[in-house]
């Protein structure tokens, strides 16, 4: 059953209900790319009425439809060591705080995706400290599937390109599909230190006490607004020790925030 077109103020219905509930900012430019995405949902639901369709989502109690929405409609562009002078910092101040006596580590990973961040960040902490043995790691994403990605930790050939052979020796198994093709999973020793758990950054305040160490929060914070933006770095500063570090993408930047974090370096923040 094929979808019907996508009128545009369905659209605009669309674009702020996702808006409400998860502070995604969806434009008019974006109207071909949320019909694609809506469209295959509905398929799978044997649906071809947009309007029925986003009734459907409103009107579930359970509020299960709106994450099937939002696994549909969310980006999820990552891989291993993406801007990677984020890891070459932690290695520095891991190594500074292990000579300085801590021997535990708290990280959250605000936006894990498909989990190649928290994995890279498990895997920093196992090259840069000589004892790992109480470092947890809290991974979150607002979408159930790549989270479940994340969880399983399976990896194919094209995704571990930019991983040294060393790190891939030590922190992978390689096996081959029937197929025949190969894919690599993620040893425990990385996927023990790491909890995953669904949230909505745009619906502070969050459940978690802190505080953190260090919170990674890279290449959100430019698909919500300014006050969502606020609000969540508002949280942050909360969440994090004084003394501990806040990382956002290089593209973001927390200029004209009235943030209470001091800038290290561009994209590298700290609570003092």
């Amino acid at each position: 059953m094929e979808p019907d077109s996508l009128d545009h103020q369905t659209f605009v219905k669309f674009c702020d209900l996702i808006y409400d509930m998860a502070g995604i900012k969806l434009g008019p430019q974006k109207e071909a790319l949320v019909s694609a995405r809506i469209s295959k949902r509905m398929r799978s639901l044997q649906m071809s009425d947009f309007k029925a369709y986003y009734d459907y989502v409103r009107d579930d109690k359970t509020g299960a439809e709106l994450v099937e929405l939002l696994n549909a409609i969310s980006t999820n562009v990552t891989h291993f060591f993406r801007e990677h002078r984020h890891f070459e910092i932690l290695n520095q101040i891991l190594k500074k705080w292990e000579k300085e006596g801590q021997s535990r580590y708290r990280v959250w990973c605000a936006a894990a995706s498909t989990g190649e961040e928290p994995y890279t960040i498990a895997m920093t902490f196992m090259e840069s400290l000589m004892d790992v043995s109480d470092v947890k790691i809290l991974a979150t994403d607002i979408s159930t599937k790549v989270l479940a990605t994340a969880k399983a930790g399976v990896y194919r050939e094209k995704h571990i390109e930019k991983i040294s052979h060393n790190l891939v020796t030590k922190y992978f198994r390689k096996e081959k599909t029937k197929e025949g093709e190969n894919v690599f999973h993620v040893v425990d020793e990385l996927k023990n230190m790491i909890t995953y758990g669904r949230l909505n950054l745009a619906k502070p305040p969050f459940p978690m006490n802190g505080p953190f160490d260090i919170i990674f929060c890279r290449n959100v914070m430019i698909y919500f607004d300014n006050d969502i933006r606020r609000n969540l770095l508002m949280e942050a500063f909360r969440l994090v020790k004084p003394g501990g570090y806040l990382m956002v993408g290089h593209a973001e930047s927390l200029s004209g925030m009235l943030s209470k974090f001091k800038s290290v370096e561009p994209s590298v923040y700290i609570k003092e």
